[in-house]
C-alpha cells in the first residue's frame, strides 16, 4: 500500500469523527469517501461498522465502479451512489452522506431550504436543493446528486425521503458542506415556526457569495 493510499486511509477515517462530533450521524448510518488523486480509485468507509471501530487500516479502497481494490471488509451500501458521483464530476475530491435531523426532516418534505441567511449565500450560493426519490443500491442516487448539483452552486443536495449528500474539492470540505447544511436547515426550522422567513434577493445572493469564496479567510486558505 502505497503513501498516498495510507495517508487519504488515516484522512476519511479520521473525518468520520467529525460526523459524530457535530452529530450528524446516529449509529452505523453516514459515510465519507476521498478521490485518490490522479487515480480511478476511492477510499470509503466499510458497511455496517461502528464509528468506534474505524480505522486507517478498516477504510476499503475500490475503483469507480465500486469494485474492491483493497480491504478485507465490504465496501458502504452507498458506494456505487459515491462512484457515480466522481465519473461524472471531476472537480470531486470528496463525498458525504448523512442522515442528519433537521436536513433530512426538508427531505422528507420534498423541500428545497430556501436561501434566507448570508451564511447559506455564503456556503451554498442559494438554496440548498431537493433532489429525487432514489432507491438504495445501485447509482440511482448517484444519478439523482449529479443531476441536482450539476451546474448549481450548492455543495449539498437533500435527497427526497432519504438525507444528504455534499461533495466537495476535498473530503474535508464535503465535510464542511455536510455541517453547513444541518445548521441552516436548523436554523431555518426555527424560522419557520415563527414566521415565514424572507429570501434574500438574487442579487445579494450573488454578491455574498463571490466575497465568502473569493475573499473570505487567510491568503491561499479554504
Amino acid at each position: 500500500m502505497d503513501t498516498v493510499l495510507n495517508e487519504l486511509r488515516a484522512e476519511v477515517a479520521r473525518l468520520h469523527a467529525e460526523l459524530l462530533r457535530w452529530e450528524l450521524v446516529v449509529w452505523t448510518a453516514g459515510n465519507i469517501s476521498a478521490r485518490v488523486p490522479g487515480r480511478d480509485l476511492m477510499v470509503i468507509k466499510p458497511s455496517g461498522i461502528s464509528y468506534d471501530e474505524l480505522t486507517p487500516e478498516s477504510m476499503v479502497v475500490t475503483d469507480l465502479d465500486g469494485k474492491v481494490v483493497e480491504g478485507d471488509r465490504a465496501p458502504s451500501s452507498d458506494t456505487a451512489a459515491h462512484a457515480y458521483v466522481y465519473r461524472h464530476m471531476p472537480h470531486v475530491g470528496g463525498v458525504v452522506h448523512t442522515h442528519s435531523t433537521y436536513a433530512t426532516a426538508w427531505s422528507a418534505r420534498g423541500e428545497a431550504i430556501p436561501c434566507s441567511l448570508t451564511m447559506m449565500a455564503d456556503e451554498f450560493g442559494g438554496e440548498v436543493p431537493i433532489g429525487p426519490f432514489a432507491r438504495i443500491g445501485d447509482d440511482s442516487i448517484g444519478q439523482g446528486i449529479v443531476e441536482t448539483l450539476t451546474d448549481h452552486r450548492s455543495p449539498a443536495v437533500l435527497m427526497k425521503n432519504h438525507g444528504v449528500f455534499t461533495i466537495g474539492r476535498s473530503a474535508k470540505a464535503a465535510v464542511k458542506a455536510a455541517v453547513m447544511c444541518e445548521e441552516v436547515a436548523r436554523t431555518m426550522h426555527v424560522a419557520r415556526q415563527i414566521g415565514e422567513p424572507t429570501v434574500i434577493a438574487p442579487d445579494d445572493v450573488d454578491a455574498l457569495y463571490a466575497r465568502y469564496q473569493n475573499a473570505y479567510g487567510q491568503t491561499g486558505s479554504k
